[in-house]
């Protein structure tokens, strides 16, 4: 247990399973009291089993929604009922998939469901937690996306919602300012299969495609974004960061690619 990490207790959104549940554990590992949220309570329950005893201790599973103020403004409270603080927030939930077909065919309910779980969660969150955060001089970390800055087609809802996270982002970081510092993180392609509940699990499988298209020659994992999250949660690593946006893609948005 680090010494920065003694007390201190973040609160994950989307953490269940995949990359929240590995930011997670990573955390609970590092010495760190941990609120798992997520809307799920299949994964949350199988999560919180598959913990060793210490780290059950240290940790909280509690269902909700995101978009749902009224749960957001629960599950904060009954973090600090638990734990009696809150020193972090990792906004990381998030509906995954990108894709929603053509402009022209998306359903007004399917794009504001993106928007308010994607980029409104992050902000019922911040709302809330944020006058414990500035008790304890905390952080933010915001999980967006390397969609933020480039797309597929068909893909417009959840393009702007990431795009939408990194301007709350640096709009965050200046309003809270001397108080809380907020920051992001933008993954890129991060294999999350084997990190799924036991029904939805699937064993990784990259091509030698998949790996040459990132110049590290590999796939991302949700340990090379947790060790990201830790650091910029840490004030004593991290303290002169705010509002800054970190791109974690295996430099993949760096690599040109032309069609044959």
């Amino acid at each position: 247990m680090t010494v920065s990490a003694q007390n201190h207790v973040a609160f994950v959104t989307g953490a269940a399973q995949g990359l929240g549940l590995g930011i997670s554990m990573h955390l609970l590992e590092l010495g760190w009291r941990v609120t798992l949220f997520d809307r799920d309570q299949e994964a949350g329950d199988e999560a919180m089993i598959a913990m060793s005893d210490a780290q059950r201790d240290r940790a909280l599973f509690i269902s909700g929604d995101v978009a749902n103020e009224a749960d957001v403004k629960l599950a904060i409270q009954q973090t600090v009922d638990r734990f009696g603080r809150i020193d972090g927030v990792v906004n990381n939930a998030g509906i995954a998939n990108p894709h929603s077909g053509s402009v022209e065919t998306l359903e007004w309910d399917q794009w504001q469901r993106v928007i308010n779980v994607n980029l409104g969660g992050a902000f019922l969150v911040t709302k809330h937690a944020t006058q414990h955060l500035r008790e304890h001089k905390g952080a933010i970390v915001n999980i967006t996306s390397t969609r933020a800055f480039q797309s597929e087609a068909n893909t417009e809802s959840y393009a702007a919602s990431k795009g939408g996270v990194v301007a709350l982002t640096h709009a965050l970081a200046v309003s809270l300012a001397g108080d809380v510092r907020v920051n992001a993180v933008a993954p890129g392609w991060i294999e999350v299969g084997d990190w799924q509940k036991s029904a939805n699990k699937s064993q990784p499988h990259h091509s030698e495609i998949d790996k040459s298209q990132h110049p590290v020659g590999r796939v991302g994992t949700p340990n090379d974004i947790a060790q990201a999250v830790s650091f910029l949660l840490d004030a004593e690593k991290s303290g002169f960061m705010t509002g800054e946006t970190i791109r974690i893609d295996g430099g993949m948005t760096h690599k040109m690619i032309y069609a044959e």
